[in-house]
């Protein structure tokens, strides 16, 4: 487990789950663009939920989120898997300086890494507020329902299940039919 503060290489690899989403422009080719760009960075992924149509969380917006989880097998750290992901996020258009929820092209959120907890000013996982999203437990629950929340102690399905968020989720089949 990776201590309060530290951002040492795990001398293991982990699996990390990510959450993924979009709301400009080619929203899945947006997150499979960032699917590519993680997996040539970092390591391979293990599993991927299905692409979930999302309602938008914190603010209100006329375009739906794509949202999807991964599984990735990785030996990077924590610290500087967020490194890459926000330079990713930036070579996507992610422009982060605004105060508060905003449209995106893309957001690449570390939801667990293992069992690790890690309480800095930049880098909190477990998720901070993975428990009130359905957007998030949705597809998390699709590929580990059975992960224990590391500071909680329940499933991912209790999670869900637990969750008052009314926000709507379905999968996306994408447009015309097409499986995104």
């Amino acid at each position: 487990m990776i201590a309060m503060g530290t951002y040492e290489k795990h001398a293991e690899t982990e699996i990390v789950y990510l959450l993924l989403g979009s709301n400009q422009g080619d929203r899945a080719g947006q997150i499979q663009e960032a699917i590519n760009r993680i997996t040539g960075m970092t390591g391979q992924p293990v599993a991927l939920s299905s692409i979930y149509e999302t309602e938008p969380w914190g603010f209100k917006h006329k375009i739906p989120f794509l949202n999807q989880t991964m599984a990735l097998l990785t030996g990077v750290s924590p610290g500087k898997l967020m490194q890459l992901f926000m330079s990713v996020e930036r070579g996507m258009g992610r422009i982060r300086n605004q105060i508060g929820y905003q449209a995106r092209s893309i957001d690449i959120d570390i939801l667990f890494c293992g069992m690790d907890i890690i309480n800095q000013n930049n880098l909190v996982i477990p998720h901070p507020l993975f428990c009130e999203r359905r957007f998030a437990l949705v597809p998390m629950e699709e590929i580990a329902p059975d992960f224990v929340h590391p500071l909680l102690n329940k499933s991912i399905r209790e999670l869900l299940h637990e969750c008052s968020d009314p926000s709507w989720v379905k999968k996306w089949s994408g447009p015309a039919g097409k499986k995104g």
